[in-house]
């Protein structure tokens, strides 16, 4: 029987557009629709060949010189002042050559993979607050919350406690992200929760270190074949703390 859930759910969800009650519908509708998932798992796979093809061109030199000729003032005005309007075009050629490179320069910084990544993981850190949503297995005890993901996801995520830092650990679950499943694990701080998200570091998409949307923060990081992202309303600085503690373990 043919699925009847709108295509453009699919879309929405791939491109990180569904609110949390959105999302988690579509989440559960993956778990029994086969034509979805395999359709979801295309969609990932064209859009990661569209990013590793690096589809743009840097300006050549030969446009630099077509700017400088057509930017070149004519023989009766360089009389006057043919040091400034030798400078002109040359700025002219530099703003149009730094605009090209430019292409090739901000994919890196802020690529569609990293983008819907974000709004996603933050999707989901607000999904967890709603009841009965936040840990799967609670416990403050790592030697607890670590077995529990065993066979549950293909990583042994490093569960650590650091609660003598402020940071106390409160348990973990199974999230969702971008069609993959990944470890999540939960801490406080302060009157504050902190989802950290734990995945295998397979993709090649540089991700940018901090951001901030309506109030909430997050942070990447990388150690040991693992990404790390931590997502919280607390500030920054105590999101820059936690990934310290996670690197110098």
């Amino acid at each position: 029987m043919a699925c009847e859930q709108p295509k453009t759910h699919l879309h929405a969800y791939l491109d990180g557009e569904l609110d949390a009650p959105g999302m988690a519908a579509f989440e559960q509708h993956l778990e029994t629709c086969a034509d979805c998932a395999a359709a979801l798992a295309a969609g990932e796979a064209l859009r990661r060949s569209l990013e590793q093809a690096e589809l743009y061109e840097r300006a050549p030199e030969s446009l630099r010189r077509k700017v400088r000729v057509a930017t070149a003032p004519a023989p009766a005005r360089t009389s006057a002042h043919p040091g400034a309007w030798r400078w002109l075009a040359v700025a002219a050629a530099l703003v149009i050559a730094i605009l090209w490179g430019s292409r090739s320069f901000f994919p890196t910084i802020k690529s569609p993979q990293q983008a819907a990544w974000t709004t996603t993981l933050l999707d989901a850190h607000l999904r967890s607050l709603q009841p009965g949503h936040l840990t799967d297995v609670e416990s403050t005890d790592q030697h607890t919350v670590k077995p529990w993901f065993d066979g549950k996801v293909d990583i042994a995520p490093p569960v650590r406690d650091f609660s003598a830092d402020g940071f106390p650990l409160l348990g973990g679950r199974l999230d969702v992200i971008e069609g993959r499943t990944v470890a999540a694990l939960v801490y406080g701080r302060r009157k504050h929760i902190v989802n950290v998200f734990v995945w295998k570091s397979q993709d090649l998409v540089p991700y940018a270190d901090s951001g901030e949307r309506q109030g909430y923060h997050w942070a990447f990081w990388k150690k040991d074949g693992f990404r790390f992202c931590a997502v919280s309303d607390t500030s920054l600085p105590d999101l820059q703390q936690l990934k310290t503690l996670f690197l110098q373990q």
